[in-house]
């Protein structure tokens, strides 16, 4: 199993990471301050690790460049509050393979971890997943239902993606927003239900079931007369 290295000393974030990776199939372990993670970092244990700059004990930099002074090869994502362009370039030229600045989208970070884990030589992912007659292409980002292809947005295709993972399982309409749309989205915004409503269209009716006040369900298979 892939392990993720998080190193992150702000407890909403680190929570919102830990539940979003752990259900897309990555194992992690959190350290919330430079000096542990840099001692996590260079025990060979991880696959890539996802770095705050404003850590309580040290700057990230700092920890980034005792790093890559032991380590070339660790994939190394940023994610922090700072956006200046200074603090981007700073980051790659001390070794970051890729930088994402908070506020962030769940899908979008997920992609970026997924690129730089290829581009790290791991053996490939499931490039396929699939529930009944249905399937989802990872690489070509679209469904297939029954023996017919249709195309998916981006956003449509990470919820998607979201419930493939989870068969059968109920997901209430907070586990969905905190994973596809980033924990500071508004909790009251119907948005779920509007691509929820999309993917209905695409897939079919029956395919995704509402459970009464607790959330949505992908179905294993489809009812009988369903699209």
């Amino acid at each position: 199993m892939t392990r993720l290295l998080i190193v992150e000393d702000e407890e909403r974030i680190v929570s919102f990471l830990v539940k979003g990776l752990r259900a897309q199939g990555y194992a992690t372990d959190v350290a919330t301050t430079g000096g542990e993670g840099l001692a996590l970092a260079r025990s060979g244990s991880f696959d890539l690790v996802i770095l705050d700059l404003g850590l309580p004990d040290r700057d990230g930099f700092s920890v980034l460049r005792e790093l890559r002074a032991h380590d070339r090869r660790l994939p190394v994502l940023i994610l922090t509050a700072r956006d200046d362009v200074y603090d981007t370039v700073t980051g790659f030229e001390e070794g970051a393979n890729d930088y994402v600045t908070k506020p962030f989208r769940f899908d979008e970070l997920l992609a970026r971890i997924r690129a730089r884990l290829r581009d790290s030589g791991l053996p490939a992912d499931i490039t396929t997943l699939e529930v009944g007659d249905l399937a989802l292409d990872l690489r070509t980002r679209r469904a297939r239902v029954g023996e017919r292809w249709v195309e998916l947005s981006a956003r449509e295709f990470a919820l998607a993606e979201y419930f493939f993972r989870h068969p059968g399982e109920v997901l209430s309409r907070e586990q969905i927003l905190s994973s596809i749309w980033g924990y500071d989205f508004d909790p009251l915004s119907n948005v779920v239900d509007v691509y929820i409503g999309y993917l209905r269209k695409k897939l079919g009716l029956g395919v995704i079931t509402s459970v009464r006040g607790m959330g949505f369900r992908l179905e294993k298979s489809r009812k009988p007369g369903t699209e």
